[in-house]
């Protein structure tokens, strides 16, 4: 008996299912865990701003600042995908692995962008949408176009774009820029160095071969580990500004020290290796996000801990207030009216 195959066409998938399939590529366009830890700078400069922001306004800043930090991730695979195919670490990176294309990634970073700027925009205030659509244009103009391939101070400048979070969390809540956020500015500025210098030194054959002037490359782990050494001692005293300005208490204080020693001693563990030791240059690297993370985790609880004390002094003089004596006559009356809205103000 004669058997004839008969080819069986294959399902075809929904539109929604493409998307479905193809979402954690565009996801990952957008460095989730970079975003991530921008986001959190920026929800502590927002928690920490004077006054109270609507739980749905600052909802939807931090939204906005987190699609613009994707926004940012997206236009920097997009143009940097030629020198990412040739990197071990940036090899399986979507465009280089023909999941999504060129034109696709640059077409969703613009709308992702420009949105998260539109909606900062109109929602919050105009202040916070100019400082999100800078901290884009810097990163993926100055620092991806310009920097990243032209000097090996790249991540030194490049760092500015990655510092705007929490400035633009502070004027989301309050239409202003001041100098408490400019702090936090300084401190990740300056944290930036050795934090990425740190991961460089372990791939300085990858950023050589795929022609990218980083530090190593360029001048060397001996010079590299002096800079990211320095870098970590000036960030101690400005990472303790926080605490004489008078916007933090003890416990950032405590942290600030705890952990800026320790991330001195590691980099200074470092250039004692002269950069040979792989594994002090991974602790370094590791140990720097913990830092970041520790550090803004501490000045939000001092902030939440100073707010509520605030509260419950300010419920203690109501309530000793509205137990005192009525006043009898009409001046007294007037008299109280005022020293109770002068204690508000």
């Amino acid at each position: 008996m004669e058997i004839i195959a008969i080819p069986v066409p294959r399902p075809k998938l929904s539109s929604q299912s493409r998307i479905g399939a193809r979402l954690p590529d565009f996801i990952m366009l957008m460095k989730p865990r970079v975003m991530a830890l921008a986001v959190f700078t920026a929800v502590v400069g927002l928690m920490i701003a004077p006054g109270r922001l609507d739980p749905l306004l600052g909802t939807t800043a931090i939204l906005a600042i987190a699609a613009g930090a994707g926004a940012a991730g997206v236009l920097n695979m997009w143009y940097d995908a030629d020198i990412d195919a040739l990197m071990r670490r940036t090899a399986t990176r979507p465009i280089p692995r023909n999941k999504v294309s060129r034109r696709e990634a640059l077409a969703f970073g613009l709308t992702l962008g420009t949105s998260a700027v539109a909606l900062l925009a109109f929602v919050l205030n105009v202040t916070a949408a100019t400082l999100l659509a800078s901290a884009i244009l810097f990163y993926v103009v100055i620092y991806t176009v310009w920097l990243k391939r032209s000097t090996s101070q790249n991540i030194v400048i490049g760092g500015i774009a990655g510092a705007f979070p929490p400035v633009i969390g502070w004027a989301a809540a309050t239409g202003e820029i001041a100098l408490e956020p400019f702090i936090l500015f300084l401190i990740i500025f300056l944290w930036t160095p050795p934090h990425f210098w740190a991961l460089s030194l372990n791939r300085a054959d990858e950023y050589a071969r795929a022609g990218i002037p980083m530090l190593p490359v360029v001048a060397g782990t001996t010079a590299t580990t002096r800079q990211i050494l320095i870098y970590s001692i000036l960030l101690l005293p400005i990472s303790m500004l926080p605490c004489a300005l008078g916007f933090a208490d003890l416990l950032f204080g405590t942290a600030a020290v705890t952990c800026g020693a320790i991330l001195v001693a590691l980099a200074f563990q470092l250039h004692r290796s002269k950069g040979t030791d792989r594994r002090s240059a991974q602790r370094l690297f590791a140990f720097s996000i913990l830092y970041l993370f520790v550090l803004f985790a501490a000045l939000l609880l001092s902030n939440i801990g100073n707010r509520w004390s605030s509260t419950i002094h300010a419920q203690s003089n109501f309530t000793s207030w509205s137990q005192a004596e009525t006043p009898v006559g009409p001046l007294d009356n007037v008299g109280n009216s005022i020293s109770l809205n002068v204690d508000e103000i």
